[in-house]
């Protein structure tokens, strides 16, 4: 009896990249929290020198062999990193994580939009109709019907952050595969991190007074943030930017639930927005054509869904 060959579910990368996206989730709430103790910049700092240092313990070996390709390409990864997590702490200081990472999720349609204007790939036509509904959501999710408009500073520089997190994707694609994955990973979290500090003076932040929550929440966000960064290093190596972002189109669902059990209240026309722009996300990464079956337990790979090359395949 010939048996017909099924394709897994998830690949052993993709499932890493869905169950770090969990922990990505949760990671917008606690952040939430520490931020009523310290000032964003320093405790973006502590959270990516933490990460940076566990990071380093872990390759300490390693790091011998660090090039300056390597630290170029951390270098470039981590400026990404300090902009986006940065400015993603700075508006959560005034509204809450569930719209926080709802606002955050418009990075996954504008992935493959820098994609088209750095490296000359048109998007589907798909990618314009998930910008649209992900445009919708927004706002929605600024809720026009109660008093106009209700964007204030903290959805607009959280609107602002998805920029430099569409790159940091863009980024660890390109570099996946071609430099060391434990090195480039410890370069690129010290750099957010030191960066973050040196922000502190140029905006007039003060070192807060010492608490167990921001120094708590630093250390377990670093621990956290060192697995996210190396799972998606690892798992980028063989999961394409379009798959990645699909997967992690789900990370405000699970700050959605998450904010939920912890008491956040979204109206009803919020939730409608975040329904949108998630629906955008993964609609903006969708790929009609269908992907033939091989002999053997795997699907055929499409050409869509190779690992973007490196900088300079291209």
């Amino acid at each position: 009896m010939l048996l017909i060959p099924r394709r897994r579910l998830l690949s052993k990368p993709e499932l890493a990249l869905v169950l770090i996206t969990v922990v990505w989730g949760a990671t917008f709430l606690v952040v939430h929290i520490a931020v009523q103790y310290s000032g964003p910049w320093f405790f973006v700092g502590m959270r990516f020198l933490a990460a940076g240092i566990i990071s380093a313990v872990i390759f300490a070996k390693a790091l011998s062999g660090l090039t300056w390709k390597e630290i170029g390409a951390g270098s470039a990864i981590g400026v990404m990193i300090y902009l986006g997590y940065g400015l993603q702490t700075v508006g959560l200081q005034s509204i809450s994580s569930s719209t926080s990472a709802f606002i955050t999720a418009l990075y996954v349609p504008l992935v493959p939009i820098l994609q088209w204007m750095v490296f000359r790939k048109a998007p589907q036509l798909l990618t314009w109709i998930g910008v649209a509904l992900a445009f919708i959501g927004l706002i929605l999710l600024a809720d026009p019907g109660s008093v106009g408009f209700t964007f204030g500073a903290g959805e607009i520089v959280t609107l602002v952050s998805t920029l430099p997190i569409a790159l940091e994707i863009i980024l660890i694609s390109v570099f996946a595969g071609k430099v060391h994955l434990g090195r480039v990973t410890v370069v690129q979290l010290l750099v957010a991190g030191l960066l973050a500090l040196a922000t502190m003076p140029v905006v007039g932040e003060q070192v807060p007074e010492f608490s167990w929550v921001w120094l708590g929440a630093a250390v377990a966000l670093g621990a956290a943030s060192c697995i996210i960064q190396l799972t998606m290093n690892w798992a980028q190596r063989s999961v394409s930017p379009t798959r990645a972002t699909i997967i992690y189109a789900a990370e405000p669902v699970w700050a959605g639930i998450i904010g939920r059990l912890a008491g956040d209240r979204l109206p009803a026309i919020a939730i409608l927005g975040a329904v949108f722009i998630v629906a955008g996300a993964v609609v903006s990464e969708l790929n009609p054509r269908k992907r033939a079956a091989v002999g053997n337990t795997e699907t055929a790979v499409a050409p869509d869904d190779e690992p973007e090359p490196a900088l300079e395949d291209r």
